[in-house]
């Protein structure tokens, strides 16, 4: 398998593995399992997933923790963690797996005005790539707001592929589905503001502790302990652990699929073609979970879904073309100072060169003088 074709291949696998992850979890769910046990459990087996990478992998190069980086670890796993997939969960219980994953969508536009407010990010309005970005985050809110606001006619009816676990909890598909379409929503945008504000947050941790599997698997474990102490003080009936063959086989996948095995996918990926390679796969995800809900939850696709989608990828492939643009240019920027740096180099060691020949100073000698300046 080709070079370009390897991350194409993986990239796919992950974003089938979080259509998964939605559709699998909003069955459970919606089956009677509590969203917050559901989280504590896959943030256990995500843990214990990830931990021997850590150890076999880090061991010898794992920086050492300082109180501070402990704390910003555990701010990760507040925001990143714990708080987003919370918002994520609940949001996707009174919701559906096909919205839900269109208003991921909006992470991308949201960080980027979380970063322009904190001033880690410029909007550059009088460039093409800007313009883009703004554009592309204009979209994107239209189109969270459209799925949020309005379903309108359905588009696509109900086509029900017999499972036994989706009959049984058709009911309450069909109740969550139309009883609370604005809270599931809104839930979900709160995901993404939290989860944005982790990716602020998260480059702070790598720039000070650059064992990416470690910090994982601490922020994991101190999530882990987060869902647990909520889960426990929200919902103090026992049997809401157990564990029936549907709910183990959710948690187990989210917690070793979706969370350890798609963090290393991601990450091989971000390594050899950059993040916004990453990014560009966000809108796969969403044609993935429509098709499932469709076919497997007999959910309907309705006009406002459909059309605020739609708005939501035109809108997040804009800002990651004016991201590239401004990425380029900013490199060819680069390139020029850095070649006009070594041009007044070479001015000036001729300059000195010149001077040693009126002043008769010995030529070599200047030479090797200007040639420690470079």
């Amino acid at each position: 398998m080709g070079k370009d074709s390897l991350p194409f291949f993986l990239m796919v696998m992950v974003q089938l593995g979080g259509a998964g992850t939605a559709i699998i979890s909003k069955l459970v769910m919606d089956e009677g399992m509590d969203p917050f046990v559901h989280l504590s459990y896959r943030q256990i087996f995500a843990t214990i997933s990830i931990a021997p990478f850590a150890y076999f992998f880090e061991r010898k190069t794992r920086p050492k923790l300082t109180p501070s980086t402990v704390f910003l670890i555990f701010l990760c796993s507040i925001f990143g963690v714990t708080a987003m997939q919370m918002t994520y969960l609940i949001g996707l219980k009174n919701s559906t797996a096909t919205i839900t994953t269109a208003l991921a969508n909006l992470v991308p536009a949201i960080t980027f005005l979380l970063a322009v407010l904190s001033g880690l990010e410029k909007v550059g309005l009088r460039t093409k790539a800007g313009q883009a970005k703004v554009l592309g985050t204009i979209l994107c809110i239209c189109g969270a707001i459209l799925l949020s606001l309005y379903h309108g006619k359905v588009v696509i009816g109900q086509l029900r592929i017999h499972w036994k676990y989706s009959e049984q909890t058709s009911k309450n598909i069909e109740a969550n589905t139309h009883g609370n379409f604005f809270l599931g929503p809104f839930l979900v945008i709160i995901s993404t503001i939290v989860y944005s504000l982790w990716l602020i947050i998260q480059p702070r941790v790598n720039e000070r502790y650059a064992a990416p599997y470690s910090s994982t698997t601490l922020m994991c474990f101190m999530a882990s302990l987060e869902c647990v102490i909520v889960a426990v003080c929200v919902n103090r009936d026992k049997t809401a652990w157990s564990l029936n063959p549907i709910r183990a086989i959710s948690v187990l996948y989210n917690g070793i699929i979706s969370s350890a095995l798609a963090f290393y996918l991601m990450t091989w990926c971000i390594k050899r073609k950059g993040p916004l390679y990453v990014s560009v796969f966000l809108p796969l995800l969403l044609v993935i979970s429509a098709f499932l809900s469709w076919t497997l939850l007999g959910e309907k696709l309705y006009v406002g879904t459909v059309v605020g989608s739609i708005l939501t990828v035109i809108g997040l492939y804009g800002f990651l073309w004016g991201k590239k643009k401004e990425m380029e240019r900013n490199t060819v920027h680069i390139k020029e100072e850095k070649v006009l740096k070594e041009k007044n180099q070479l001015t000036k060691i001729g300059l000195e060169l010149q001077f040693s020949k009126k002043t008769n100073v010995n030529p070599n000698q200047s030479f090797a003088n200007a040639q420690s300046k470079i």
